[in-house]
């Protein structure tokens, strides 16, 4: 067998020193708050990505509402996600740091919706009720690469918007268009509907970087948000990163989860779509078989991602809420993504699996990488086979795959 081989790849460190500090200073910056009277209330929409320092941004949000006289609230903006339910949704943001006691200000998770009405493109569009009877509305996002999905627009503030915002009836009705429309031409016009409104102060984009360290934070005004997040976008794709090697055979990826994306595994990493097509992303590294070996606790038992593996470790299935899953692929349209894989009782069952069917008949011959997730790819663990020279730098001696008395990997 080849070794397997500790790598890190090179990015650009652009991390913010001060994020609480760089928050305050763009909010201040674009005046956002002069739009509104004193005494206004203001609904702030968090969501329910794993975005890095996301409690201290929300509370920067918050406290500059705060200082010019507002009333701000803070409400989940996460269409179907936490298992459909108010309560759930409130938990994931109180297991992100986002309280009322941490804030300062409540936190208001219902899941009434009114009806804004329909779009050019006949989408009926919704907003939580709690949100839409505030005088203004402002979103704290992430803006990224969709994971399943490619357009100018695809994960930020925009899609917050048509989805989030909506609640459950929102998310469905966005969902169900986009098998006609496309899901950017869904999210765009949905978000234009509600921008016209007047209700839409507008946002915080957020740019993280290579590390997943916060890099960029940009005050999105609701007259440009669209094209201003169509600039971010730009931006942050100059950022992706990615396996370093044109082709894998075998992808072990240790967890996956909603925390580390909306597919739990973002599904232009490990080139796999929604409905379980095998590497539809021609720019992206071409991977033959992909193997999970763990839930992130920080899912809540959400497992929707695993359809897009291969083979899994059966530790995964007593983690895994069936009901989280089902509302979000049901909602969402993507049922593969759902299905359970062949899994197994220990690591190198599973792996042997995997590498005997990947059309190579030598175990030297199969590549491997392993990474943490697709968060995380700046160290990761590549066989020697795929090492070529100046392309990573390798930080440790070569090492083989080890199991323990039940066949399970020892830690690396």
């Amino acid at each position: 067998m080849n070794a397997l081989l500790p790598v890190r790849q090179h990015f650009p460190h652009r991390k913010l020193p001060d994020v609480s500090g760089a928050a305050r200073a763009e909010l201040e910056s674009s005046g956002i708050a002069a739009a509104l009277k004193p005494g206004a209330s203001v609904a702030i929409g968090a969501g329910s990505r794993g975005i890095s320092n996301i409690a201290a941004l929300v509370r920067a949000v918050v406290d500059y509402f705060t200082a010019h006289g507002m009333k701000p609230f803070i409400f989940p903006a996460m269409g179907s996600h936490g298992a459909g339910t108010a309560e759930g949704q409130a938990s994931v943001l109180a297991h992100y740091g986002i309280s009322e006691a941490a804030m300062g200000c409540p936190v208001v998770s219902t899941f009434d919706v009114v009806s804004v009405g329909p779009t050019e493109l006949g989408i009926e569009t919704f907003a939580g009720r709690e949100a839409w009877q505030s005088d203004a509305i402002f979103l704290v996002s992430r803006v990224k690469w969709h994971t399943s999905f490619a357009g100018d627009i695809e994960s930020g503030v925009a899609k917050m918007l048509a989805i989030g915002l909506g609640k459950l009836e929102g998310a469905k009705s966005v969902h169900g268009h986009a098998r006609t429309h496309g899901m950017p031409a869904s999210i765009r016009s949905v978000a234009a509907r509600l921008i016209a409104t007047g209700r839409i102060l507008g946002g915080l984009g957020i740019l993280e970087d290579a590390f997943h360290d916060t890099a960029q934070l940009t005050v999105l005004r609701a007259a440009t948000l669209l094209q201003q997040e169509e600039e971010l976008l730009r931006t942050v794709k100059s950022w992706m990163v990615r396996i370093p090697a044109p082709a894998v055979d075998v992808l072990i990826v240790d967890e996956i989860g909603k925390n580390i994306s909306g597919t739990g595994m973002d599904l232009k990493i490990v080139n796999r779509a929604t409905s379980g097509q095998y590497n539809p992303w021609p720019n992206e590294p071409k991977i033959e078989r992909i193997f999970v070996r763990d839930l992130s606790p920080k899912s809540y038992g959400n497992a929707v991602g695993i359809g897009a593996a291969d083979v899994i470790h059966s530790r995964m299935i007593p983690k895994i809420d069936v009901n989280a899953g089902r509302v979000n692929a049901v909602t969402s349209g993507s049922l593969a993504l759902v299905r359970t894989p062949l899994h197994f009782d220990s690591d190198r069952e599973c792996l042997d699996v995997v590498a005997s069917t990947v059309g190579k008949f030598k175990r030297e011959d199969v590549t491997f990488a392993w990474i943490r997730n697709t968060l995380e790819l700046g160290e990761l663990i590549l066989s020697s086979n795929l090492i070529h020279n100046g392309y990573v730098e390798v930080t440790g001696p070569a090492f083989d795959f080890e199991f323990d008395a039940e066949g399970n990997f020892v830690c690396r």
